[in-house]
């Protein structure tokens, strides 16, 4: 059965599959995972491109490293690397163009070079404009939960009385904003933000409780591609963490997740056909 989702910017997508793919492109020096990362912009394009032939539904480009560790920079240097990028790929193709920034200056030029969607890792609580800015240019934005900076977010153990319901009442809050900012509900998207200030038990409780998220009344957005609580039950480098992230993706797409941000699109395509016709005998 086909379902829809609103991308902002007059973008509806509509897919046959039980959850739409956003592939990954890094325009940084920096990423975990260093194959969806580079500062060549030809090297990002292709990608880009390669992801889109794929299968890949939205690209989600970024310009500023938020693994844990990282430094922010300049709203300056974060255009630079990714705002000629978005230009290049418009060029080619009509996907859906997602940024991963915190930033209304970068969002700005995005949205007029042709992006839909913010991905913004604080919720809109960084910058007092950028919920303006999206409503004002009809676009669409995910609402991420993180804790600290990335910077510093993983040095102190992070402690939950309950990582579900305290998740879950900040995405609702930061959602709640958003609306008063004008952004229309069916704009906006959640995500409990695997490995952003989290242990390795704090995640797959959250993902456990994806059947929860999904019911806040938006889509939610999944980022589990080959991140550390995948490696602490398989032992396994973010290389080979494929067969992981597949096996959590599918759980949470099973539970009612949206949208599952990826670096590996053809594999979670397949992962998802096979989901699918599965999900044609399975009995209520």
């Amino acid at each position: 059965m086909a379902f829809c989702i609103d991308c902002g910017k007059g973008r509806i997508l509509h897919s046959e599959l039980p959850a739409f793919i956003m592939g990954i492109v890094n325009a940084t020096p920096d990423s975990f995972f260093s194959p969806s990362s580079s500062m060549d912009r030809n090297h990002n394009l292709k990608r880009a491109l390669t992801l889109i032939e794929e299968g890949a539904d939205i690209i989600d480009i970024g310009g500023e490293s938020t693994r844990p560790g990282a430094s922010y920079i300049s709203p300056e240097e974060e255009m630079e690397r990714i705002i000629p990028l978005i230009a290049e790929i418009k060029k080619r193709s009509d996907a859906v163009i997602s940024v991963d920034t915190r930033k209304t200056a970068v969002m700005k030029e995005a949205f007029r070079n042709g992006a839909h969607i913010c991905n913004d890792i604080s919720a809109l609580s960084e910058d007092s404009q950028l919920g303006n800015l999206i409503a004002e240019e009809e676009g669409s934005v995910v609402l991420m939960h993180k804790r600290g900076i990335p910077q510093t977010m993983q040095q102190d153990i992070p402690v939950y009385t309950d990582v579900v319901q305290t998740v879950g009442a900040y995405l609702t809050e930061r959602a709640e904003y958003a609306l008063s900012c004008g952004i229309p509900k069916s704009r906006i998207m959640v995500d409990y933000g695997i490995g952003f200030g989290k242990t390795a038990e704090d995640n797959y409780r959250l993902v456990a409780s994806s059947a929860y998220f999904s019911k806040l009344g938006y889509p939610l957005l999944v980022g589990l591609s080959r991140k550390s609580c995948i490696g602490a039950v398989t032992g396994l480098p973010p290389e080979d963490r494929l067969s992981g992230t597949l096996a959590a993706t599918m759980y949470a797409v099973q539970c009612g997740a949206s949208v599952v941000r990826v670096h590996d699109v053809a594999a979670t395509r397949q992962m998802l056909l096979v989901l699918r016709e599965l999900q044609k005998y399975g009995t209520a």
